[in-house]
């Protein structure tokens, strides 16, 4: 029985009416009501914007309104097969059928082989998850899946495999949710704060996350105005350590589950904090690259041990979206890269200056490659894309460190992420991890299902263009793309004599351009890697002497203007 019961009903509620209690995704985003349904009813979903049309109005003809959502299914790049759980059914037989109804909570009641789910009426004007509750043999705990692996969290689309599993039917491949099971005991308290820290992440990025970064910008710009160069120097350090230490001081904040004001100071103070202690410990570009690898490793460590918090981090894939609830995003997936590559740049730099060209090459050709192991492989991070975007910029910066020519580049460039690719295919099958890798690439059913993921990834990366919030500063980015090649020569001059950091900013770069291609959140990863590149050139630039163009030492007044620059 598919029960509807009303929209208010708390996971508590269903806890004590004798549920297996959790909360579900609605849809990917901000969906209407009807497209919950219809996303349980084919256990599957796609972007609104995938569509070539948005959703029908039901205008009283079922006939055709059901007609009009087939066809629009169609356009989707993806196998949507509307009411597949019922086709499934009926192929089963006549004697399998779903009983749905609205009713309350007092009118459910458990009975034996009866598999019973009850749903909170979606209102489709939220994100919100709904409060959903089983009752069946076997479920005795807090409901997840492994379309989220998170305790108490479970997606519209894995309603159907559920009840497909209930009666020993094979779910169809076209079905993209996994069944839901009970783990643990039930404790509807521990999923309330759950779905309550999930429901801030969206909202909580641009007060935690912007606006300190604001305050350090302001702060170093002011300083370097009324100190001078020297103090504008010591402000671009602290300022570049803040902004590689935000992201651990986020996976602090997902442990302590503060308010919003709370974590916005302990962003805002704690990542200053422990850049000055980094800079009054060590000097020069030991200090960046200790604190990269304070960061990446922090992450590398908590997915590992399959911990939530980088998944409950406002850094970490981006719940109101309902796409995916574990391992690393894109967000993370950006940054990482460039504190991974550049960062074993920094670190050859600052420890081991004076290493052979060869020894340059190896590490960074082991970074790459553990990195993309951690935070692509489907029981660690998750992330397809970091199975490319590691390995390729890790070659290049190889490569570049070596001085070999451009065939070398581009054929380390290409071979490294497609062998990594094969690797973690092959240890995703073994391990049984059954991650995004494994369901959307191995399980795609021919070259026609390949073409749609392809297909669907490259929607999403264009549409990533014209969000707002991503629009306002890709200008920006651009701007400062153009302003680097403008000042080539300046910046070759200030990396002149440490070619590892200039290796791994190449990298990084290539990582950021690949990772860009590659995803389906592109612009995303254009802004979020160009930032973190800017960080690095920067603490280059405050590592330098102020040259000119041709690599001489220049006036005092060049020194003054070099922060603008």
């Amino acid at each position: 029985m598919l029960a509807w019961v009303p929209a208010d009903t708390t996971v508590a509620e269903l806890a004590d009416a004798g549920f297996a209690p959790g909360v579900m995704s609605p849809g990917l985003g901000t969906v209407p009501a009807e497209q919950t349904y219809l996303d349980i009813g084919q256990g599957n979903r796609v972007f609104d914007s995938l569509y070539d049309a948005p959703l029908p109005e039901h205008r009283g003809n079922a006939i055709r309104w059901w007609r009009e959502v087939v066809e629009r299914a169609e356009s989707a790049p993806a196998d949507i097969v509307p009411g597949l759980l019922a086709s499934a059914l009926s192929a089963a037989g006549p004697e399998f059928r779903i009983e749905e109804e609205r009713a309350a909570l007092r009118q459910l009641r458990r009975a034996r082989n009866v598999l019973v789910i009850a749903i909170a009426t979606p209102t489709g004007r939220s994100d919100r998850p709904l409060p959903i509750g089983i009752s069946g043999a076997g479920f005795d705990g807090n409901l997840t899946s492994d379309s989220t692996r998170m305790d108490g969290y479970v997606l519209s689309t894995d309603v159907a495999p559920t009840i497909l599993s209930w009666f020993e039917i094979d779910a169809p491949s076209a079905m993209s949710g996994q069944a839901i099971r009970a783990e643990g005991t039930i404790d509807p308290g521990e999923i309330e704060t759950l779905a309550a820290r999930m429901d801030v992440i969206s909202s909580r990025r641009g007060p935690v996350i912007g606006l300190p970064i604001v305050a350090w910008l302001l702060l170093a710009l002011s300083a370097g105005l009324v100190g001078g160069a020297a103090i504008g120097r010591s402000a671009v350090r602290l300022l570049g350590l803040s902004i590689v230490y935000l992201p651990l001081l986020l996976l602090l904040g997902a442990e302590l589950e503060p308010s919003e004001v709370a974590e916005a100071l302990l962003v805002g103070l704690g990542a200053p904090v422990l850049a000055t202690l980094t800079l009054v410990t060590m000097r020069g570009y030991r200090a960046l690259a200790v604190a990269s690898a304070l960061t990446v490793t922090a992450y590398a460590v908590d997915v590992i041990a399959g911990s939530p918090l980088t998944s409950l981090s406002l850094l970490g894939p981006n719940p109101g979206l309902g796409v995916r609830f574990y391992g690393i995003g894109n967000e993370l997936e950006a940054l990482l890269a460039v504190l991974a590559i550049a960062g074993t740049g920094a670190g050859l730099a600052g420890f081991a200056p004076g290493a052979s060209k060869r020894s340059g090459a190896g590490a960074f050709i082991v970074v790459g490659l553990l990195a993309a192991f951690v935070f692509a492989a489907g029981r660690f991070g998750a992330d397809v894309g970091a199975a490319i975007v590691f390995p390729f910029g890790a070659a290049v910066a190889a490569v570049t460190i070596a001085g070999r020519g451009k065939w070398p580049i581009a054929l380390a460039a290409v071979a490294a992420p497609v062998a990594v690719l094969a690797l973690l295919a092959l240890v995703d099958l073994l391990s049984g991890a059954n991650a995004h890798l494994t369901r959307s690439v191995l399980d795609a059913g021919g070259f026609g299902d390949l073409a749609d993921v392809a297909q669907r990834r490259l929607q999403l990366s264009v549409h990533s263009f014209g969000r707002p919030v991503l629009l306002v500063f890709l200008p920006v980015v651009l701007g400062l793309a153009l302003l680097a090649y403008l000042r080539r020569k300046r910046l070759r001059a200030w990396l002149r004599d440490v070619p590892a950091l200039r290796a791994g900013l190449l990298g990084a770069v290539a990582a950021t351009a690949i990772g860009t291609l590659a995803n389906d959140s592109g612009a995303l990863l254009l802004e979020i890697g160009a930032a973190y590149l800017l960080v690095f050139t920067g603490f280059a630039w405050a590592e330098t002497p102020a040259v000119s163009a041709e690599g001489d030492e220049t006036d005092e007044k060049l020194q003054l203007r070099a922060p603008h620059v």
